[in-house]
């Protein structure tokens, strides 16, 4: 945070081939930096960072707005299952670090139940998952246009987990190849 007035939230985003990641990104972003639209294989092949704008009216520090920028590394899809016991990816602290955005929230709303209870008949896969990040996770309906007001929702909820971490960063190991 070089600059004391905004904050930047580094953001990736992983998951199996269409389930939004990309919509997702958009949505966070509030433009249309990465590729989405239904197809029957992955529309996202490489990595690509997008970069939102200056947002205001998201936080205030010791009585001043600041401003907040987004950027959303997207990624094709990821093989969870080749993920070693130990997450050798992210490193052993990677569940202080992550929030889960569950896509596709209209579901929910079509099963006539809150998101809670909707998330009661999830796979035990799922609920574990949850559970190890201590129930960070955030829904976000993909099939419409996010509205300005539900994006501020999604970045508060953000910032309140970052801000639970004590603004604390996740530091990956490096390989020395």
């Amino acid at each position: 945070m070089a600059d004391t007035n905004e904050m930047t939230i580094n953001l990736v985003v992983l998951g199996k081939t269409q389930t939004g990641k990309s919509a997702a990104g958009n949505s966070l972003l509030g433009s249309s930096d990465f590729e989405s639209r239904g197809s029957p294989s992955s529309v996202t092949t490489c990595c690509s960072l997008g970069r939102s704008c200056r947002i205001l009216g998201i936080m205030r520090r010791n009585g001043c707005e600041l401003a907040l920028r987004v950027r959303v590394l997207d990624t094709p899809s990821y093989p969870h299952s080749a993920l070693s016991k130990e997450q050798e990816l992210l490193g052993p602290t990677w569940k202080d670090f992550t929030a889960v955005l569950l896509t596709h929230a209209d579901k929910a709303e079509e099963a006539g139940c809150s998101e809670e209870t909707y998330l009661h008949s999830a796979s035990s896969t799922l609920l574990s998952l949850l559970s190890s990040v201590q129930h960070k996770y955030i829904f976000l309906d993909n099939q419409k246009s996010i509205i300005k007001e539900e994006r501020t929702i999604v970045l508060r909820k953000l910032l309140n987990f970052i801000r639970q971490n004590n603004y604390q960063v996740l530091l990956l190991k490096t390989s020395k190849e």
